[in-house]
């Protein structure tokens, strides 16, 4: 869809929010309205002398009798240019009996990403393939960095570029509407907004991606809602602890 809403967003890209130079985001996660674990959002400046400008890292942990059934340790770590466009990213993924490292390239030169899966416990290649990507492109946690830099306005919307290596594709973010939010660090005035990366766009499987910025000059991600399929439910991260330079 694209029209004035598109339009608004493009122009948005171009009145960008500062982001700090060091920042530490800790959330709880619920599920089935139980403390599920504990997710960390960080993001630095990369230091001089190394061929990215940031990276960006989220850390997954399951908790309690979550743990019990089903134990998650997930830790991934993107290293962004300038722009924020995507330059590698790591995925080390340990859930239940499970455990895979998942490294993304992406050369915006040759408008490539190669993707590599491997199997930690077999000690095998479970997946390795090439795709074709814009210039630049984001990876998923680099994304929110990106919408956390625009000024979406509630009825207004903005494309993306969005890979994770295995697919690449132009990402809808729409600003749906102004909200308080009330979280374990107080009760914000926020900007929900939606991106869409399930139902066959980035994911195959139904879903909706929901996020929550505060609307002031901090932009800080203080809700994050993943909604899936009934059997699976829904996951919402809520901010408890906020460290930032």
């Amino acid at each position: 869809m694209q029209g004035p809403a598109h339009e608004a967003g493009q122009a948005a890209l171009g009145a960008p929010v500062a982001l700090a130079a060091r920042e530490t985001l800790s959330y709880r996660v619920e599920w089935r309205l139980i403390r599920a674990g504990a997710a960390t959002l960080s993001w630095e400046a990369a230091p001089e002398g190394t061929p990215h400008q940031w990276q960006a890292s989220l850390r997954l942990e399951s908790t309690g009798l979550v743990s019990r059934l089903y134990k998650v340790e997930d830790h991934y770590v993107a290293q962004l240019d300038s722009g924020l466009c995507a330059v590698s990213s790591l995925l080390k993924a340990h859930e239940g009996g499970r455990r895979r490292e998942t490294s993304v390239t992406f050369d915006g030169g040759s408008r490539k990403a190669s993707y590599l899966e491997r199997d930690v416990v077999k000690n095998n290649v479970v997946r390795s393939v090439e795709i074709d990507i814009p210039p630049c492109v984001h990876d998923v946690v680099g994304g929110l960095f990106v919408l956390r830099k625009m000024r979406l306005e509630p009825g207004e919307q903005a494309q993306i570029p969005i890979s994770d290596g295995k697919k690449s594709v132009s990402a809808r973010i729409e600003a749906q509407a102004r909200e308080t939010v009330t979280t374990p660090t107080g009760t914000h005035k926020t900007i929900r907004y939606e991106a869409f990366l399930f139902n066959n766009v980035l994911y195959k499987r139904p879903g909706h991606l929901y996020v929550w910025l505060t609307d002031d000059a901090r932009r800080l991600p203080v809700q994050i809602r993943v909604r899936l399929q009934f059997h699976i439910g829904t996951l919402t991260f809520q901010l408890e602890k906020e460290e930032r330079t």
